[in-house]
């Protein structure tokens, strides 16, 4: 049976951060489709430092950081001080962590991408136009949707938010506890869904969103063997009245409440007639 907490021994790196493994896709996927998922994948840097991708057993995987703290992990009775609440540990406040700077946008049509199951920077400009066209001004419905991540951030919630498949086998018990000790919702939903592995939700915001936080900055770009920079899961929007976050613009309209003449007209139509009340 997994241990409801981590059986840590003291405080340390662990409170702040943790080291994984993440599986990025199968070997047996087109290289086309594990570059989109790589570069999908390993795009999410506000809250996870990434490796570069490398193949073990039938997966591409990469080593990452998850920079979320330990839900046990409280202030301690003095300035600069820390207490495990799981645990009882006393001790310094271990220094909060958020990796290395990994820029994904490096100015002007450059950018870091994955390319050939590499990490690569390149030039993504936007594909000449061959033909005269009638310019329309095109909105992103994102842009403007009042869509909002479970921290409560509001904006291109589904650009700041994923799913991650972290390699732990059921046998590691500890890693699995590790995990599940993160605080929510910046990692949460935590499943078992295959022997080698567990999934969950985390909250880190892509690093190709633009300066405004509202569009991706990859859209409309083409790699140099002309596909689209952009991933293939981005490039879907949500089938309609099936929206992904609260204030989705592709949720179901709320049902409108009834105007108060239709509820007394309503109330009306089940009142006994005269002479009938019981």
């Amino acid at each position: 049976m997994m241990p409801s907490v981590p059986p840590c021994s003291s405080l340390g790196n662990q409170c702040h951060q943790l080291p994984v493994t993440l599986r990025i896709g199968s070997l047996e996927e087109s290289a086309d489709s594990l570059d989109h998922e790589s570069t999908w994948l390993l795009g999410h840097t506000a809250q996870i430092s990434f490796g570069d991708p490398r193949p073990q057993g039938r997966d591409l995987v990469v080593d990452a950081v998850l920079h979320v703290r330990c839900r046990h992990l409280k202030a301690g009775d003095t300035p600069g001080t820390a207490r495990c609440a799981a645990h009882g540990h006393l001790g310094l406040m271990p220094p909060r962590s958020s990796g290395g700077t990994q820029p994904r946008r490096l100015g002007g049509d450059r950018f870091r991408v994955v390319s050939g199951r590499e990490q690569v920077t390149l030039d993504l400009p936007f594909p000449p136009r061959t033909l005269p066209v009638v310019e329309l001004d095109e909105v992103n419905p994102c842009s403007i949707a009042p869509c909002t991540t479970a921290d409560h951030t509001r904006g291109s919630a589904c650009c700041r938010d994923l799913e991650i498949e972290v390699l732990c086998p059921r046998s590691d018990s500890q890693l699995e506890s590790l995990v599940r000790s993160r605080q929510s919702p910046y990692l949460c939903k935590v499943t078992r869904e295959a022997e080698d592995a567990i999934e969950a939700e985390m909250i880190s915001a892509c690093g190709y969103l633009d300066d405004r936080g509202e569009n991706c900055t990859l859209h409309g770009r083409s790699r140099p063997d002309r596909r689209p920079a952009k991933p293939d899961l981005c490039s879907e929007w949500p089938p309609k009245g099936k929206g992904l976050h609260p204030g989705c613009i592709f949720s179901p309209p709320p049902k409108a409440r009834p105007k108060a003449s239709d509820a007394t007209a309503a109330v009306k139509s089940v009142q006994p007639l005269p002479g009938q009340a019981s």
